[in-house]
């Protein structure tokens, strides 16, 4: 009797979290763009170009999200969002059918302040090699659970993209369905199940520790034009004396994601990062540097280098990702040693990521 009793609450604990099929003709949806009701390929569903449609419901936090879709071989980025807190702020999954078979065919970005960050997120854990099949229907299917997420991608049983850390904080939001560009891409059969423990398969890793001397803490100012910083080969004091400041920790990884504290505009592109390298002599130490898209470093207040990584900026395969491709000799003097590197950004991803590898004799604060 009571293996029967624990049996039927297995049961009802399982009804409990029952998929929930929703329309695309019924008012649960916001739509934005251009939405047409259609049937293809045997399936009912709509082509959505230049826009998103959003589900009202904002309180999807872990679980499944599951739909049709399909694709264009044309270059395209169409995708989902999950936990929209609004419009600028929310996990993002995308894919690239122009990139079919390709280790980028497929990303995962975290949204914040509207800012793309596919240039700081790549590789392991962010995107991988997918192929799909195009203009035909292909099954996406999203599990999450607090900060691990995995991505199925037809009729798999093992996840085509594992998602090791989502970057944003887990919290309830909205799902989106994307496609910006007037590419046809079609979506049918969408659903989603709410439940805190979904059944996850990938093989998960846990965060890495930072590497010996990665710079973890600074502080950010406020936003400026990079047009104030075009003649000056010394910091200006007319733009520094005016700006605010907040702190900011970097990943493990190094990387600080300016987008998480503030928010850019073609007039206001630009903020400073600073900390202060105090040194018990003078002597040489080597700052491994990479950024996205433009920096310009600065040694208690003289210019030292400046560098351009910006999509495209070198070739056209070029892709401006974030990693430690540059370096620069900061020559120190005795005491405290003001380190201030000017971050520009277009597109794509705004930060540092940077390591003074041989600390010895330096105490570093922001």
């Amino acid at each position: 009797m009571k293996a029967l009793l624990i049996s039927l609450l297995a049961v009802i604990g399982s009804q409990a979290v029952a998929q929930t099929t929703v329309p695309f003709d019924s008012s649960a949806w916001i739509y934005e763009g251009k939405v047409t009701k259609e049937s293809f390929q045997g399936k009912d569903g709509i082509r959505l170009t230049d826009g998103r449609i959003t589900l009202k419901d904002n309180t999807f936090k872990n679980g499944i999200i599951e739909f049709d879709m399909t694709l264009s071989p044309d270059r395209d980025f169409p995708g989902f969002g999950f936990r929209m807190q609004d419009k600028d702020e929310f996990e993002h999954i995308y894919l690239r059918p122009h990139r079919v078979g390709n280790p980028d065919a497929i990303q995962y970005i975290p949204i914040f302040n509207g800012q793309d960050s596919w240039q700081f997120y790549y590789g392991d854990g962010y995107s991988t090699t997918v192929n799909y099949p195009m203009n035909e229907w292909v099954h996406i299917k999203l599990v999450v659970r607090e900060s691990q997420a995995e991505i199925y991608i037809g009729q798999s049983t093992e996840p085509s993209l594992v998602i090791h850390q989502l970057k944003r904080e887990p919290k309830a939001g909205r799902i989106s369905l994307e496609n910006g560009a007037p590419i046809t891409t079609r979506f049918a059969n969408f659903q989603y199940t709410k439940t805190d423990n979904p059944p996850m398969a990938g093989k998960f890793k846990p965060e890495a520790a930072p590497q010996l001397g990665t710079l973890l803490n600074w502080q950010v100012s406020s936003t400026f034009d990079e047009k104030l910083l075009q003649t000056d080969y010394t910091l200006p004091q007319a733009v520094a004396s005016r700006l605010t400041w907040s702190n900011l920790t970097a990943e493990n990884s190094g990387k600080l994601n300016i987008s998480r504290i503030r928010k850019r505009n073609e007039e206001a592109n630009t903020v400073f990062v600073k900390l202060t390298i105090v040194s018990d002599k003078p002597q040489v130490k080597k700052l491994d540097l990479g950024f996205s898209d433009r920096a310009k470093v600065y040694l208690n207040s003289r210019l030292l280098y400046a560098g351009h990584d910006e999509f495209l900026s070198r070739d056209y395969r070029f892709l401006g990702t974030v990693g430690y491709y540059d370096a620069i000799y900061l020559d120190l003097k005795k005491g405290p040693n003001d380190l201030w590197i000017a971050v520009s950004e277009n597109f794509g991803g705004w930060g540092i990521q940077s390591m003074i590898a041989d600390q010895s004799g330096l105490t570093i604060k922001p």
